[in-house]
């Protein structure tokens, strides 16, 4: 028997919809792209966003079409979030952290119709612009006065369009398993591959986000999302917000420490997110300065594993409750959070410092497995490690024009390419990435491991473990180090503090102090690169 319930599909422009009508004064604040703070709110950005959708329909774009930006985490890339999926088209965020030749390959790849920009952004697109295949409109995300004097000609400008299209706009009927975002992720081999996620996938993905044991967001909540638009949808940040009516604050392009530290103090967020070197930046700021930032309720960190000494920076600076995030783009990108379970009451500094030290434990949703090189799926006992392989109902199915599909397995799961435990409470821990791990003597060690032994030393800003050839064992770690500002260590002195915290054998042979590390698209330490500075 058939129930009887109404049938609404799950479409993303309901949720600004919503936000506009019962949220409609609540703020949005934009650090923008020429400098000034602005500010409006849902029922204003709602408005924009018909517009929008009205000019694009005047340039020629239709359900399916693939619109692509180049942009930071604005208010006009907030609004093209809406206009563009909610006309029946394809969002497709470029992050402009590739290789000029990698951002055009993924413009011809995803067939775009139409290019919008921010106004950083223009010397490239002049530079691309011949390479690009498909493209027929460029748009610079701007005003007359701040278009950049190398756009390529015939160059339409946002606000002009913006300002030349009613408002007067009904949203098509969207099948909500239609197609509403592309993202590629770099964190495969060869060319980046395509994810696209549906409306479906994407509603679902934000309500899972908002619950208490995620992000925890309602309509008193402030959100300042340190991870940009571009990437993985700014971790859905710009979704989840305004289906609760949270107020929104978004960082524009700098996300160093003072910009952060600026925009936070100012505006109060109760929630933040981003990768650990933004915290790192953010906290040795606050304590140069002489500042305080107490408004955090929540602070989730993903991207890389926070060290032990970052979570209790963070608990001891902001007073924040510190939730490990993990996922990829490929699960939109939320796959487990490290929130406690009722057991965990009352629990001690030490044994709450150790739980958080794990990825997390999934929610509804994300369904997990270790699966062991025999084949056979590995016991939960927090011991037996293996492939990561996950699958959901915001986990992709297959790779854009289905490149690399070795990864999607036959039996519906996804294998992440990590190396993880889980035990007995659900509670994931990742070892290593499979082409990370390092493999000595025939056992295997765990970067991941080495790096937190490290970095609890208190001169320790950043660290990178990496294998590198030997005669004997094959391979051996070595430990690369970034010293915080103000404070001096020796590699010795690192080594030692190493060995009592890990086997001996794990050891590494060398530690080197660097100025740097090499940090990708993502905010993610670049190993490979490392390997073959290294080893060249």
């Amino acid at each position: 028997m058939q129930a009887l319930m109404m049938e609404r599909a799950l479409s993303l422009p309901s949720i600004l919809e919503y936000a506009a009508r019962y949220h409609g004064d609540r703020e949005v604040v934009v650090r923008t792209v020429e400098g000034p703070i602005f500010r409006y709110d849902y029922a204003r950005a709602l408005e924009r966003a018909k517009r929008m959708a009205n000019a694009l329909t005047a340039l020629g774009v239709k359900p399916g079409d693939r619109v692509a930006t180049l942009a930071w985490s604005t208010h006009r890339h907030f609004e093209l979030y809406y206009a563009v999926t909610g006309m029946g088209a394809i969002l497709h965020t470029i992050n402009p952290r590739l290789h000029p030749d990698q951002v055009a390959w993924v413009a011809n790849h995803a067939e775009d119709a139409i290019l919008l920009f921010d106004i950083t952004f223009g010397e490239l697109v002049r530079d691309i612009a011949p390479q690009l295949q498909t493209v027929k409109t460029l748009v610079a995300m701007t005003d007359r006065e701040h278009l950049p004097p190398e756009a390529p000609d015939g160059t339409l400008v946002y606000e002009e369009l913006i300002a030349s299209h009613s408002a007067d706009y009904v949203w098509p009927d969207i099948d909500e398993r239609q197609a509403s975002g592309l993202c590629y992720t770099s964190g495969t081999t060869g060319n980046p591959k395509g994810v696209l996620y549906s409306h479906r996938s994407t509603v679902l993905h934000a309500m899972a986000l908002v619950q208490p044991d995620c992000f925890d967001l309602g309509a008193t909540s402030a959100v300042l999302p340190c991870a940009q638009m571009y990437h993985a949808n700014a971790w859905c940040t710009p979704y989840a917000a305004p289906l609760v009516g949270a107020k929104l604050i978004l960082p524009g392009r700098n996300l160093d420490g003072p910009s952060i530290c600026e925009l936070a103090v100012a505006e109060k967020p109760t929630f933040l997110l981003g990768v650990p070197t933004i915290w790192v930046g953010v906290l040795d700021h606050l304590d140069q300065i002489g500042e305080k930032l107490t408004s955090v309720k929540t602070l989730a960190v993903g991207g890389s594993a926070p060290t032990a000494s970052l979570i209790s920076r963070v608990q001891d600076m902001l007073g924040a409750d510190v939730r490990q995030i993990w996922g990829m783009t490929e699960t939109s990108p939320m796959g487990v959070i490290n929130t406690p379970l009722s057991k965990h009451e009352g629990e001690d500094a030490a044994a709450a410092l150790a739980r958080k030290q794990k990825q997390g434990r999934g929610g509804w949703g994300v369904e997990m497995r270790i699966m062991g090189d025999d084949g056979t799926i590995q016991p939960r006992d927090g011991k037996s490690s293996g492939a990561l392989q996950v699958r959901g109902p915001w986990v992709s199915s297959a790779y854009f024009k289905n490149e690399g599909a070795d990864v999607f397995l036959p039996d519906g799961w996804f294998d992440t390419g990590d190396i993880a435990t889980l035990d007995g409470e659900g509670y994931l821990r990742l070892t290593d990435r499979a082409k990370d791990v390092i493999k000595s003597g025939g056992e295997w060690i765990s970067t991941l491991d080495l790096e937190d032994a490290v970095s609890s030393h208190p001169a320790v800003a950043m660290a990178a473990a990496i294998g590198i050839p030997h005669p004997k064992w094959d391979e051996r770690p070595l430990l690369l180090v970034v010293l915080r500002p103000n404070h001096t260590a020796d590699p010795e002195e690192l080594k030692i503090h190493v060995s009592t915290r890990v086997a001996k054998w794990w050891t590494p042979d060398e530690v080197r102090i660097v100025e740097s590390l090499p940090i990708g698209p993502t905010g993610k330490v670049l190993k490979r690169e490392l390997r073959n500075q290294v080893t060249s």
